[in-house]
């Protein structure tokens, strides 16, 4: 388990290192259009499973949603302290 800030460091340094095999770093390189289509698509499933199913479904949904939304920020070079201005 690991918190919102700690994933964000974590991604932060797989965007930097790039290491092989990895997943995040195969969507960074895959670009942001890629990434915004995997936001759209965890977005639509969060609100399908607030509607229809459990709240350990929403849970998960909502993590994956939260992973893709930070491999976005970091693709277009976005700092949290620069989401955190403007909350």
């Amino acid at each position: 388990m690991k918190s919102f800030d700690q994933l964000f460091a974590e991604l932060s340094q797989i965007a930097i290192d790039r290491p092989e095999g990895s997943n995040s770093a195969a969507l960074l390189d895959s670009g942001i259009h890629a990434i915004g289509k995997k936001v759209v698509e965890e977005a639509a499933e969060v609100w399908m499973a607030a509607e229809y199913q459990s709240d350990k479904d929403l849970a998960l949904e909502a993590s994956q949603l939260i992973y893709h939304l930070q491999l976005l920020l970091i693709a277009k070079g976005i700092k949290l302290e620069e989401i955190e201005k403007v909350l």
